[in-house]
């Protein structure tokens, strides 16, 4: 496989037709995990996003996930990540041409600085297993939505839940360790939400051929990114052992009561 044909893989109008006229390699310069366009635009199908919302980016990386937000669905954006400097992605912002419908914010998601109800939705991709499982996170960012506000994430996910098997499997296990645990199924998700009687649940689903996209995402950054195929071989090597049998990603969506 050459380079053209990696990159070119993530092209995929037919699935993911918004995420398929920004360029990949763009993408892959600000890569911090699989594709996070195709996750997003998945997601927002089980969303209602409208122009003039107020939308927080939670773990919003280097900032691809919140120029896809003010792009595609003329939200005001504020993105909000503790790993990347906030003028690092305001430029990405600037460049991007949506300066004007995104703030950048350099924040914990444990201590965010924002007044309670503010936000019409809050969205998080491929961030929320980092600091999303304890049972008291999900009340805490409740409180920044407003009532009948939205909230959606994705998250790496597994079809069958770790204390179920027993033990992370061993492919799993050997690339990312403990990390795993905090790979949890749709339904898991779903009632860790749902017993807060905060939220309604409107989504809890596995992403159809979630790990067919990783992988797809594994192989080209293997294949362009400078010391990527040492990077990514590992990963490629656990997606193509999985074949879909535990992992994916976990999208689920819930509206404040």
């Amino acid at each position: 496989m050459t380079d053209k044909t990696a990159v070119q893989a993530l092209v995929r109008p037919e699935r993911y037709p918004r995420s398929s006229t920004y360029d990949p390699a763009w993408l892959i310069g600000l890569d911090m995990g699989p594709n996070p366009l195709w996750l997003l635009e998945d997601l927002a199908t089980d969303l209602d996003l409208r122009p003039g919302m107020r939308v927080l980016d939670l773990g919003s990386g280097k900032g691809a996930t919140s120029v896809f937000l003010a792009r595609e669905f003329g939200v005001d954006v504020v993105a909000a990540d503790w790993w990347v400097p906030a003028e690092e992605a305001a430029a990405v912002h600037a460049e991007a041409g949506v300066a004007d419908k995104v703030e950048a914010v350099h924040t914990e998601a444990h201590v965010l600085p924002f007044e309670p109800e503010s936000f019409d939705a809050i969205v998080c991709v491929d961030a929320f297993e980092y600091f999303g499982t304890a049972d008291g996170y999900l009340p805490y960012l409740a409180g920044f939505l407003r009532p009948g506000g939205q909230l959606g994430m994705a998250t790496p996910g597994m079809t069958r839940e770790v204390r179920d098997l027993g033990a992370i499997p061993a492919h799993v296990k050997a690339v990312v360790g403990w990390e795993a645990i905090a790979w949890h199924t749709p339904e898991w998700w779903r009632f860790q939400w749902e017993v807060t009687e905060l939220v309604t649940v409107t989504s809890a689903r596995m992403q159809a051929d979630g790990w067919g996209d990783w992988l797809l995402w594994a192989r080209a950054c293997a294949e362009v990114q400078p010391g990527g195929e040492e990077a990514n071989a590992p990963v490629v090597e656990m997606l193509e052992t999985d074949g879909g049998e535990y992992l994916g990603f976990a999208l689920v969506t819930a509206r404040k009561v």
